[in-house]
């Protein structure tokens, strides 16, 4: 019988959720920073483009982890805001910040070490 790949991991449906090539950047800026415009957003991530940013935005306001607020104002206003169950992951972002700071420069070691065979 094939094992369930989410049985034989049972991480990687979160890591496919929460791990994605923009999810990371844009959870971790509205986690560090707060309440963002999507321009302050978008300032905020850098190389991301406003299509993508529209799309993961929408992706995770779907799946509970951003919050949106529109302002029907002149000129609209809209904002983004981590949500309880998006927050839920600091400890996760944290950890793996400082697990970054601490170990990073052994993996390009060991890069470095692999290609010079």
């Amino acid at each position: 019988m094939e094992p369930v790949p989410e049985l034989a991991c049972p991480i990687a449906p979160v890591v496919d959720l929460v791990f994605s090539r923009w999810t990371t950047p844009i959870l971790w800026t509205l986690n560090e920073y707060g309440r963002q415009r999507f321009v302050e957003l978008e300032r905020r991530i850098g190389t991301i483009t406003p299509k993508v940013l529209t799309q993961r935005l929408r992706q995770l306001e779907r799946d509970g982890l951003v919050t949106r607020t529109y302002h029907p104002e002149v000129p609209p206003r809209v904002e983004y805001e981590i949500s309880e169950l998006g927050r839920s992951l600091a400890p996760i972002f944290h950890n793996l910040a400082e697990w970054s700071k601490n170990n990073l420069v052994k993996v390009d070691e060991a890069r470095t070490r692999y290609d010079d065979r």
